[in-house]
């Protein structure tokens, strides 16, 4: 069975994104660079997106 290499890219991006938006609770919003504002609201939505395609695909390919 072929692995995806998709999927660990997602997973990461995902976590990514999840620990800048953790960030922005713990630290607050004015000691902040806005690179952890962007990286939140872009890396967890892109990881998700591309862990559900990855999935999609590996079904479609194993039917």
């Amino acid at each position: 069975m072929p692995t995806s290499k998709l999927m660990p890219l997602a997973v990461a991006l995902f976590a990514l994104g999840v620990v800048a938006i953790v960030a922005m609770f713990v630290a607050g919003e004015p000691g902040l660079p806005g690179w952890v504002f962007a990286a939140g609201w872009l890396l967890a939505p892109a990881g998700l997106a591309l862990g559900v395609f990855s999935a999609v695909r590996d079904s479609r390919s194993r039917g």
